[in-house]
């Protein structure tokens, strides 16, 4: 079961996925060349995460009792390209992701056996992106399709990208749709779970499946202001539908009674963000990045983050990092044992409460002539360690390396 509250997973892969530069496409020298249209591995990068928390507020017991959490993440991904006869690029991007984690606090859903199946859970997600540019003007578009299962959901996703280029090349226009179309099974505590019986004497552990359905997308504008200053402003709306609350988290009110969380079933988010990008000097560039956020359920975060790549010699490179986030919590949520019981809606999640947070760590990145340990096709290798906490009590660690072969 995959409750999606690892986001540091999510704050790493956001600075690992920081842009130095607006990346602009270069016109091949002879498009008519016939070998050039034959399709070819561009790079295959592999990325392996380790990812370990702790805290003593866990959701599934009402807010309180034990976090531990560990999660081993591995990406590889396989990028393809082909110029077609006019000159005009495909490019063909295979993921395939293998996620495998235990939770200690998953494992209280039903506390009377040894180890649930909840405890432990691997998630599979490969995804298939095309896209189709043009060499000369930059511009491009393309479709993305994915799969994700796990031990309580499936999900089936579609996506479709475009990328507008001024004549110049300075102004990079983005545009972004997403759609996630997921069925959860509906686990509830053991203490809630109806009488039904499978048969054989054994119970059922399922109220049955529903949909939640998420649609997002994303408007970028990228500007090169000069030849030392770069500037992104980037919107990024989305609306769910459907199960939106977890419901074998349990919420324990003021009069003692206990209930499965619930949350309205309709939820609209509008991230509202702004990155800068500043070359100080050939050695030294300096990344900063705000993001504000605000939904229909009254929550508002403020997220602020820099990062410091430092080259030290022509292929080696440091980037220490630190983001700083504050979230004012959803006002469904209350603490353990303190929700009215006349409430429509409750939540003791964590993750939806009023709190501050730090995540800070460093990055080292090897990227030499002749290739990693000699190796010429292995032609980058990078490793990053991320510390996080908040002032709920939750702290986490991560560690990933990212390999790149050409």
């Amino acid at each position: 079961m995959r409750k999606i509250y690892l986001h540091v997973l999510m704050l790493f892969a956001g600075v690992l996925g920081a842009q130095g530069q607006i990346k602009i496409k270069q016109t091949p020298s002879d498009t008519t060349n016939y070998e050039s249209r034959k399709l070819k591995i561009d790079e295959i990068n592999l990325v392996s995460a380790y990812y370990q928390q702790n805290g003593n507020n866990s959701a599934v017991t009402g807010g309180i009792g034990t976090e531990k959490l560990s999660d081993f993440a591995n990406t590889i991904d396989l990028q393809l390209s082909k110029l077609n006869k006019v000159g005009n690029k495909n490019t063909f991007l295979f993921e395939l992701g293998i996620d495998h984690y235990t939770s200690a606090s998953s494992d209280k859903i039903d506390p009377s056996t040894i180890s649930s199946a909840s405890m432990t859970d691997t998630r599979i997600y490969p995804s298939l992106n095309w896209t189709h540019s043009n060499e000369k003007t930059g511009n491009a578009f393309g479709f993305t399709g994915s799969f994700s299962t796990e031990y309580d959901y499936q999900s089936l996703g579609a996506g479709f990208n475009l990328t507008r280029l001024s004549k110049n090349k300075n102004t990079q226009f983005d545009f972004k749709l997403q759609a996630f179309l997921d069925t959860w099974k509906v686990i509830l505590p053991i203490e809630l779970r109806s009488a039904a019986s499978l048969g054989n004497g054994r119970e059922s552990k399922s109220e049955g499946s529903s949909p939640r359905n998420s649609f997002s997308a994303s408007f970028s504008l990228s500007q090169v202001i000069n030849q030392k200053l770069q500037a992104q402003f980037i919107i990024e709306p989305a609306y769910q539908k459907g199960l939106l609350a977890t419901k074998y988290q349990r919420v324990y009110f003021t009069d003692g009674s206990l209930r499965a969380e619930t949350l309205p079933d309709q939820r609209y988010k509008l991230p509202i963000a702004a990155r800068l990008n500043y070359f100080a000097t050939d050695q030294v560039i300096i990344r900063a990045y705000y993001r504000y956020f605000m939904d229909n359920w009254g929550i508002r975060a403020h997220t602020a983050e820099l990062e410091v790549p430092v080259k030290l010699t022509s292929f080696i490179s440091i980037s220490p990092f630190y983001r700083y986030n504050k979230q004012t919590g959803t006002r469904y949520f209350a603490p353990y044992g303190q929700h009215n019981p006349s409430a429509e809606y409750f939540s003791s999640d964590y993750d939806l409460s009023s709190l501050n947070s730090d995540f800070y760590g460093a990055g080292i990145r090897l990227a030499p002539p002749h290739g990693v340990f000699g190796w010429q096709h292995l032609n980058m290798l990078e490793l990053r360690y991320g510390h996080y906490s908040r002032s709920t009590g939750l702290v986490s660690n991560i560690i990933s390396l990212n390999l790149k072969v050409k």
